[in-house]
């Protein structure tokens, strides 16, 4: 358990980026993880008071509050609308519903796991993040930067007729996976992306198209394991992930290909 010499509800964006440029700060989302921690912070900075906690719609996009819990996601009939039940099917099996309803967007985001779901799956999307001071940029972007002091503010998700699919392995139900693999159509080419590798979810920089063959296939499955770098621990080995890596992408493009 972690714990804090000072704890400030923020009023302001402004006010908590202002505290947050203290090494001695942590910002506060839905604590899910942090409380696994035995760290010592000197101020937390919680930013449930800032309104970031709504889904908003418009023609073009959806706009993401940072502070939006992932069962907001995964019972959003807008979201899973408008991308196949996507958001259901990348937070189903993140722990409990009671741990949903507490473990947040941004804070999931943020931490850049490389075992996350939501990381992973949103890749396949075109999203874009919103930082307060930063401003907007690619969610791949965003991704492989190192963590800094700024503060997550939204992410947007474009609604640009991209289809997604989300694949994992898991030992459990309820646990990690063991590998996850994120793939989504938009004009005849396929955007693969592979997580819990266990480092972080990475876009494969190779050609896919929908109507792959075989062939086609395996020499995209061949790039995917140059590209990418697995390893083992205690989930699976490194053999055992680059094998599920080539069935779960092959079982992402047969369920594209099925429509």
């Amino acid at each position: 358990m972690f714990t804090a010499q000072q704890y400030v509800k923020a009023a302001t964006l402004e006010e908590a980026w202002q505290l947050n440029q203290k090494r001695s700060t942590t910002l506060l989302a839905g604590g899910c993880w942090l409380r696994l921690t035995r760290r010592r912070v000197g101020t937390l900075v919680d930013l449930s008071g800032l309104g970031l906690d709504t889904i908003e719609e418009t023609e073009s996009e959806f706009s993401l509050g940072a502070m939006v819990t992932l069962r907001q996601l995964e019972t959003s009939e807008a979201l899973n609308g408008a991308f196949g039940g996507l958001f259901k099917e990348m937070t189903r099996h993140i722990v409990g519903v009671q741990f949903r309803n507490c473990a947040t967007l941004g804070g999931s985001i943020a931490a850049r796991f490389g075992f996350s779901d939501l990381l992973c799956a949103l890749l396949a999307l075109d999203c874009e993040v919103e930082l307060f001071k930063a401003g907007r940029m690619p969610l791949e972007q965003y991704a492989k930067m190192p963590a800094d002091r700024d503060i997550l503010v939204r992410i947007f998700v474009k609604k640009n007729g991209r289809r997604p699919v989300y694949q994992t392995m898991r030992n459990a139900e309820t646990d990690l996976p063991v590998l996850a693999v994120a793939a989504s159509e938009k004009d005849g080419q396929v955007r693969v992306v592979v997580g819990a590798r266990p480092a972080r979810a990475e876009v494969v920089n190779a050609p896919l198209a929908l109507a792959a063959d075989k062939a086609a296939l395996e020499a995209f499955q061949a790039a995917m394991q140059s590209q990418l770098t697995f390893a083992g621990n205690m989930r699976g080995s490194e053999e055992y992930r680059r094998h599920l890596a080539n069935v779960l992408t092959g079982r992402c493009l047969a369920a594209l290909q099925e429509g």
